[in-house]
């Protein structure tokens, strides 16, 4: 059954709108929102079979225009090449493939999906129009597009059986109780030059009884916690944290009463914020399966930040400031810190 032409363009707009704002939504995900993952792989295979019937209508257009060097139709074959790539990229992380260099094919993934839909909204300005209701409820195609739909759907869900085992995230496990011998990476540019120990301090600020001063030493472990570190880059890892829980330090500050979130600031710049309830139940680690936290890894101070995304995790810990409101800003300081050492 031949799917009406209006049917098939405005399935693939809503199908790239719901890949790009459910793998955005991906970045914050915690555990209870592992359907965000299920939609954005459902959504992106069905695109598949949905490009392909818009390829095969418009191929004789194509062709065409590539004999007039047209420059419209050679956005078109951008925008093609572009969603195809961001598809077999994704579905080739789904399978095991890998690429060469420091990042992953999830994170080659993420980034030509951006991109694509960035060319997508030039190719869209002048081409949008309104269908009309007759061409999106004529009862054949609507019976195609449910099978395709449905497809799509059923193939992401086979994945989890043809591919390699990864996390509801897609993250595949690398470097489990083995230290400090997990992957390093940074997101953005944080990379500071490594931190003396016996120069750094921690401090505790805010909406506290009284601003409170830690070093080093001061934090020696107290507490042990296994904890899972799943990387927006995609692979997780899992070890034992040593150090000391933030309830301790917020308690010796003294938190005051209107006090709703708290911030973990790093010395680069980085910062981000988790509610009072759920800041007092991290770790802020100095070691790993026992031994001493690497430059790499935060030294001399982590955020364990349990079932948040690798991001979140901040290193190289210098303040814990205590606040009434969320700071929005920090969105924009997690993009620009480092980038002025």
């Amino acid at each position: 059954m031949r799917l009406p032409d209006a049917l098939v363009d405005y399935t693939l707009l809503a199908g790239v709108l719901v890949a790009l704002g459910t793998g955005l939504a991906s970045l914050l995900a915690r555990p209870s929102d592992a359907w965000i993952f299920f939609v954005h792989g459902a959504a992106s295979i069905t695109l598949v079979g949905f490009l392909a019937a818009k390829l095969w209508r418009v191929q004789a257009r194509v062709r065409a225009g590539l004999a007039a060097r047209s420059p419209t139709v050679g956005v078109s074959i951008l925008l093609t090449l572009l969603a195809v790539a961001a598809l077999a990229s994704g579905l080739g992380w789904v399978l095991g493939a890998s690429i060469p260099g420091p990042w992953t094919l999830l994170v080659a993934h993420a980034a030509v999906g951006v991109i694509a839909t960035l060319v997508l909204v030039g190719h869209l300005r002048d081409r949008l129009y309104v269908p009309s209701r007759a061409s999106l409820t004529d009862r054949r195609g609507t019976l195609a597009w449910l099978g395709g739909v449905a497809l799509g759907a059923a193939a992401y869900r086979a994945t989890d059986a043809i591919g390699t085992k990864r996390r509801f995230t897609g993250s595949r496990e690398r470097g489990s109780d083995a230290g400090n011998r997990f992957p390093v990476t940074a997101w953005v540019a944080d990379d500071p030059a490594p931190v003396d120990a016996d120069d750094w301090t921690l401090g505790v600020t805010g909406l506290v009884a009284r601003d409170v001063t830690f070093d080093y030493d001061d934090l020696a472990p107290m507490e042990t916690e296994r904890a899972l570190l799943d990387c927006t880059s995609g692979w997780y890892s899992e070890h034992d944290w040593h150090g000391v829980r933030v309830d301790a330090l917020l308690r010796a500050a003294g938190v005051a009463d209107d006090a709703a979130w708290v911030q973990f600031r790093s010395v680069t710049g980085y910062r981000w914020s988790l509610p009072l309830t759920e800041a007092r139940e991290t770790l802020l680690a100095t070691g790993v399966d026992g031994e001493r936290l690497s430059h790499g890894h935060g030294f001399p101070l982590r955020l364990v930040a349990p079932e948040r995304r690798g991001f979140q995790w901040v290193k190289w810990v210098t303040e814990v400031r205590v606040t009434r409101r969320r700071d929005r800003s920090e969105w924009i300081a997690i993009h620009l810190s480092g980038l002025g050492e």
